[in-house]
């Protein structure tokens, strides 16, 4: 895995990530709270996976009432930095929005997105945004949703996130996604800024049109971004295929990302 530091024209720098190679260009927007290093699990010979730390996280300068929209420009300008003039998006949990949000704002500069355990904007109309998710993530959400003196009050007041993983999500944390060990511990070296902003982005609006193939990968038991998030959005966008799998929770789903990759161009 080639590291390298991105120098922006607003003096900041991303950590990027590139595995290299010639294949298929596919980048990776990760979740809450990681850093940005690509999925070992889903590595293939024909993908060439690229990334970066969001700001606040690792190596990437943090960036306050940072959105899902300057996300997407930061993603262009790691692409212009790799010489990529097209490429695909993949992301978990928080990064799916922020892949779904990006390939919205970059047009036809997005071949195709994987979207895994996505949430839909918050107050979308017609859904009722909070039912069915953990109460951890409803007291983290709702904070961000007062906004950022009151979330940050809820980050340093002590109170411990419990993110209730099923006996599924377990199981795969075991197995080859114990890969999140590398990416969960490293993203809070810095503090919780990173999440904090995260969070804050979730509860803002964001343009939800992409142009390029969408599939959505939900489970069924999901309380981090319950399923009628993916429900949701399969009905509001132009999503090519939606794949629930009712067994499968927040990280187990990702036991099926692999042969959903075959869906990128």
């Amino acid at each position: 895995m080639i590291e390298k530091d991105l120098r922006l024209s607003d003096g900041r720098t991303l950590h990027v990530y590139d595995s290299g190679g010639d294949g298929l260009p596919v980048c990776w927007l990760h979740g809450t709270p990681n850093i940005g290093l690509p999925p070992e699990p889903l590595f293939r010979d024909d993908l060439r996976w690229v990334s970066f730390d969001r700001p606040g996280y690792g190596g990437s300068t943090r960036h306050l009432d940072r959105s899902v929209a300057s996300v997407a420009t930061d993603t262009a300008a790691v692409a212009d930095f790799l010489g990529l003039d097209r490429l695909a998006l993949v992301g978990h949990s928080g990064g799916a929005s922020f892949a779904l949000g990006a390939a919205s704002l970059l047009g036809t500069r997005v071949s195709s997105v994987l979207a895994v355990s996505a949430l839909a904007p918050f107050g979308a109309k017609g859904l009722d945004w909070f039912a069915g998710m953990i109460p951890s993530g409803v007291a983290s959400l709702t904070a961000a949703a007062a906004g950022r003196e009151a979330k940050e009050r809820h980050e340093n007041s002590g109170v411990e996130y419990d993110p209730e993983f099923t006996e599924a999500d377990v199981a795969a944390f075991n197995g080859e996604w114990s890969f999140f060990g590398k990416v969960a511990g490293p993203a809070m070296a810095n503090g919780p800024g990173g999440l904090i902003d995260d969070d804050l982005c979730y509860v803002q609006p964001w343009i939800y049109n992409p142009i390029s193939p969408v599939m959505l990968l939900h489970g069924g038991q999901d309380g981090i971004a319950p399923p009628t998030h993916a429900d949701w959005l399969a009905h509001h966008m132009s999503v090519t295929e939606l794949l629930l799998y009712p067994a499968e929770s927040h990280i187990s789903v990702l036991t099926h990302a692999r042969e959903a990759l075959d869906f990128l161009e």
